[in-house]
């Protein structure tokens, strides 16, 4: 989604350097695909093996000065989840950014998500309804696919700030495929729009001053 296919990690005095995704090193990246020798590789790795490379990826990793470092995590609540809590609690992470999709069985498993981030003193900063509708390409009218709501009706019942629906749109997809700026190409879009509501409360609840 990132245009860095193929890209290496080196080490420095530092530890490891981060993939920068651009000349001026405004993002940096790092990734188990990094360091695999066959991009179709399989992790088959047991707990702590992960779980230590996740801890690497936060002290190891010579991330420089950083307004946001953004951790994406697969669905679940499994130990890898646990170990990220545990590897930035001494950094006091910002919280958690949940997603969900409108169907009765992705609310189920964020619900679950919630009670993690309870148990492990992670504050939920919002949930966002990620396919909440069907963006035409032809008209841009969003259609309804799945159920609707749902993301919206689990933050009012968990007490927690809904943030915005993003819907299905097929020039996000393509732009995501085949590594594109998507805001940059389409700036129209009704999920850029989406996208920029939600990442702008994002940055009015968090209680830091930004360069």
């Amino acid at each position: 989604m990132l245009g860095a296919q193929g890209r290496a990690v080196h080490q420095c005095d530092r530890g490891w350097a981060p993939v920068f995704l651009d000349r001026e090193q405004s993002i940096s990246l790092m990734s188990v695909g990094f360091l695999l020798e066959k991009p179709d590789e399989a992790v088959v790795w047991r707990g702590p093996k992960k779980n230590a490379l996740i801890k690497q990826f936060v002290s190891d990793v010579a991330w420089g000065e950083l307004d946001f470092l953004v951790v994406d995590t697969p669905p679940g609540t499994s130990d890898e989840h646990m170990a990220t809590v545990e590897a930035l609690r001494p950094y006091q992470p910002l919280g958690a950014l949940v997603v969900t999709t409108p169907q009765a069985v992705s609310i189920g498993d964020v619900r679950r998500e919630l009670t993690f981030c309870r148990k492990t003193g992670l504050r939920v900063m919002g949930i966002v309804e990620n396919m909440s509708g069907f963006t035409c390409p032809h008209c841009a009218e969003c259609i309804s696919v799945f159920s609707r709501g749902g993301g919206e009706e689990l933050a009012r019942l968990a007490g927690v700030p809904f943030l915005g629906s993003v819907p299905l749109d097929p020039e996000l997809t393509r732009s995501l495929e085949e590594g594109h700026d998507f805001i940059q190409e389409f700036p129209g879009s009704p999920a850029f729009a989406a996208l920029s509501s939600i990442a702008q409360k994002i940055l009015d609840a968090t209680p830091m001053c930004l360069p």
